[in-house]
């Protein structure tokens, strides 16, 4: 098995037609045939289903895809890790994040990154913690932010808590306070208010949601959908109230008032992951001892 074959399954496994996946490898067509056939002999087994010229995987192509995706991922990240200059002077570090996070935690440690690393490219992936376990088990990630505990824990990954962090009820100045007192608020409380939620696949929502039943009642959306500016926006124009992380709230600035959770209240735990059975490239090594020592 090739190198090199492996690269030319994916590229059909993702585009379904053998031409195009040749063109976006700048390859002859049948060269890239003759590629898939040898590799398919070594295997004793089809990749793919031709019938009537349309392209699918077949049980042995569905079976290989994840497993030729992870190797072809390890060997960019190698290959990334040995082309680094010395003291980081370029790189990659490929991070996911729950959008409350990108909102609130990232934006100064990135900048303190950047400032110390101009070289190295930081491409960051916004997600709900279980989209991030399955990037990073593909070996799409180096590094992912989440929340624990993780809906489908893996013991392919490492975790490392970094934080534990209170949630907050955001209102509009203009609208009455939450509660009955306005110094804190009851989850029971929020049975009276409309909420802006977000949308399905944010742990905010679901840690909402749950704590909302373990009280008594299901929540009233006065809308939902939205990603956290928006959700942030829809609350400052007085059309509910939302639970949001304190460090989010702090950001967000004028238009808000912050009410905190009457105790115990609500809080989330981060993490940062990265997989077990592959260290980091030395750049994403840099970002996590940058991330441990800021939040320890």
């Amino acid at each position: 098995m090739q190198f090199q074959q492996l690269q030319y399954f994916v590229a059909v496994a993702e585009t379904r037609h053998f031409t195009r996946a040749a063109d976006a490898l700048h390859v002859a067509q049948p060269s890239l045939s003759q590629q898939i056939k040898a590799l398919e002999r070594e295997l004793g087994a089809e990749l793919f289903s031709r019938a009537r010229g349309n392209i699918a995987l077949t049980d042995a192509g569905e079976a290989l895809l994840p497993l030729a995706r992870r190797i072809l991922a390890d060997a960019d990240t190698a290959r990334l890790e040995v082309q680094e200059l010395a003291q980081l002077r370029r790189g990659r570090v490929r991070l996911g994040a729950t959008p409350s996070l990108c909102t609130g935690l990232l934006p100064d440690i990135l900048r303190t990154f950047h400032d110390a690393y101009p070289g190295v490219r930081l491409m960051v992936e916004e997600g709900g913690s279980h989209d991030l376990v399955r990037h990073l088990a593909r070996g799409a990630l180096d590094l992912a932010l989440v929340v624990l505990p993780l809906p489908s824990p893996s013991p392919a990954l490492t975790t490392v808590e970094l934080l534990r962090e209170d949630l907050v009820v955001v209102s509009s100045p203009a609208s009455p306070a939450p509660g009955r007192a306005g110094r804190s608020v009851r989850i029971a409380d929020l049975q009276d208010e409309p909420l802006v939620m977000f949308r399905h696949g944010y742990d905010l929502r679901e840690l909402t949601v749950a704590a909302c039943r373990a009280a008594g009642f299901e929540p009233d959306f006065a809308v939902e959908g939205g990603e956290m500016d928006a959700v942030l926006g829809f609350v400052r124009a007085g059309l509910g109230v939302a639970v949001v992380p304190r460090m989010v709230a702090t950001r967000a600035g004028l238009g808000l008032r912050v009410t905190p959770l009457t105790r115990p209240g609500l809080h989330r735990t981060i993490a940062l992951a990265h997989r077990s059975d592959v260290a980091p490239p030395r750049a994403a090594r840099e970002l996590q001892r940058m991330l441990t020592g800021h939040l320890s």
